[in-house]
């Protein structure tokens, strides 16, 4: 079955691909969101039928998410015993997840139809502002759905990718809200702020909880975030569109490995070509 954009997107309200007043006054507001705090929200970006269709695609390949139950830092790395055990990169933490990876879903489908759709790459990255501005190239993971079921979160943790576009396809009964730290690692580590959001004294941690079609703009790269547990036996669905500041960049195969339980050929021909140095 084919899908038409319009009949996914809600454009009437939100014209993302018609240039004038409308858009620009949409970019102002997402942009003022995303210097404040990094992380902006559509609402109701995606119509009623889009957020069936997309509902009905997850159900159909959710069996082929990997599922992964491990401990793991919010860098993703190795225990380092030589560091002080009160350090961010000695905490570790309980995650269970599923991800479907991006080769499950048809260029046909409503999630690669709204990816591909007329505007919608070009609205993201002037929201974004970067003139540096690509797709993820990994055949893994450059549009993914994730699957929580109950008693699963995505403990606290940093973004590979620098920027990340999630749609809010179906939520758990109860649960699932999303918490993040705006900005405190850009320019550096930050590792005692980070400290803080872990042990649960910090300040800056904000709270959303998104309803099925809001989309989502998010530096993750630079703000610390989990997703809290879930409870209920509805599965929570969202999507996530990765998008980063090179050409031709995948995940690392230690990261593809957890995140999707097998790698490419790719990810071992790139390894280690990213240009900034941060942890992850």
């Amino acid at each position: 079955m084919s899908y038409i954009a319009a009949d996914l997107i809600d454009y009437k309200s939100y014209p993302i691909c018609q240039e004038g007043a409308e858009r620009d006054s949409l970019l102002e507001r997402v942009r003022n969101d995303l210097k404040r705090n990094g992380c902006a929200v559509i609402k109701k970006f995606l119509t009623s039928s889009g957020i069936g269709a997309l509902t009905s695609e997850a159900d159909s390949v959710s069996g082929n998410g990997h599922s992964s139950f491990n401990r793991t830092n919010v860098y993703f790395t190795k225990d380092d015993p030589s560091l002080p055990s009160d350090d961010p990169r000695r905490q570790f933490f309980d995650r269970s997840n599923s991800f479907v990876p991006a080769d499950n879903f048809s260029k046909t489908g409503p999630l690669r139809t709204i990816q591909d759709s007329k505007g919608f790459d070009r609205f993201i990255q002037d929201c974004l502002q970067e003139e540096e501005f690509y797709r993820y190239a990994d055949p893994l993971a450059d549009v993914i759905i994730n699957k929580a079921k109950e008693g699963n979160g995505f403990p606290w943790h940093f973004d590979t990718n620098n920027f990340t576009v999630t749609l809010a396809i179906q939520n758990a009964d109860q649960g699932g809200a999303f918490e993040y730290a705006p900005r405190i690692r850009e320019g550096d580590e930050n590792f005692a702020e980070v400290s803080r959001v872990l042990n649960g004294t910090s300040d800056k941690v904000k709270v959303l909880n998104l309803e099925p079609g809001d989309l989502q703009i998010f530096r993750g790269r630079y703000s610390l975030h989990r997703v809290a547990p879930l409870i209920g036996q509805r599965p929570r669905y969202v999507a996530i569109f990765s998008y980063v500041g090179e050409p031709n960049m995948v995940g690392s195969p230690e990261r593809t490995m957890q995140l999707y339980g097998r790698t490419l050929p790719i990810h071992h021909e790139r390894a280690a070509q990213r240009s900034d140095a941060y942890l992850d």
